[in-house]
């Protein structure tokens, strides 16, 4: 008479190890058999069937915790967790998708970190004459902007974009980030700071510039705060024109904020 065979036979036989029959029976999901007058336990064909439909469910990618209800389910029931096994399948997939796409961006530079219209902005300012190390304090301010203000970003990079057809908000700009490499007290500063806050008065097209990074949140002051204080922290100068150009503005009646 077969008694059955052993669990290193049954583990065999369904595909898998010793160790995941066993921990199949730990989660309940096999039952244990009943040993013989030997000590050892016998898996019978039931048990062997019910080690295969735990693989491949398992393998398939459904949650052990979830395989045990499955297999006792009726048939409408099972179909109905397969259909949502399937979908939460779905989503991994495609985020995995989305993983390896950002992988792929990573190892061409600066593209996880900003979208391709935003790269499509920085492709454009060597045209203005901003120098490879401009250009890219200008995509970290940007990584930071974004990451900060996502609300306002895309409203703030349509601005500026429309701003790089006023040749003199250009050549200000320029002025400004050159700026950098002044000393805090050069008089230039303060002749900088005002020329760039009357254009800004006279075209408040601009002005919307600077608002859309102040964000609507409770801690907008912070934010805001913060992508000033990534230009101030590498130069004393910026640090400087940008405090007399936002006290020229508040002078003038415009809201900024003061972290």
């Amino acid at each position: 008479m077969n008694k059955g065979v052993t669990i290193s036979q049954a583990a065999a036989f369904a595909g898998i190890t010793v160790k995941t029959v066993r921990h199949y029976h730990k989660h309940g999901l096999v039952e244990e058999p009943r040993r013989d007058g030997s000590g050892y336990r016998r898996y019978g064909p039931a048990e062997l069937l019910r080690l295969v439909q735990v693989r491949t469910l398992a393998a398939a990618g459904v949650p052990l915790a979830e395989i045990g209800p499955m297999l006792d389910a009726d048939a409408a029931q099972f179909a109905a967790a397969i259909a949502d096994v399937e979908r939460r399948l779905t989503e991994r997939i495609e985020d995995l998708i989305a993983r390896r796409d950002m992988l792929h961006r990573l190892a061409d530079g600066d593209g996880v970190l900003l979208p391709d219209r935003v790269r499509a902005f920085l492709d454009r300012l060597p045209d203005f004459g901003l120098s490879a190390e401009i250009v890219a304090e200008i995509r970290d301010g940007l990584v930071l902007a974004r990451a900060l203000v996502p609300e306002g970003f895309d409203d703030y990079l349509t601005r500026v974009e429309r701003a790089l057809g006023d040749t003199r908000f250009v050549e200000l700009s320029k002025r400004s980030l050159e700026a950098a490499a002044w000393a805090p007290d050069d008089p230039r500063i303060e002749e900088l700071a005002t020329a760039t806050a009357e254009h800004f008065l006279a075209n408040p097209g601009l002005l919307a510039i600077l608002t859309s990074l102040q964000g609507r949140s409770d801690d907008a002051e912070a934010r805001y705060g913060m992508i000033k204080r990534y230009g101030h922290d590498r130069a004393l100068a910026w640090a400087r024109l940008t405090k007399l150009f936002e006290q020229k503005l508040r002078a003038a009646g415009v809201s900024i904020p003061t972290p």
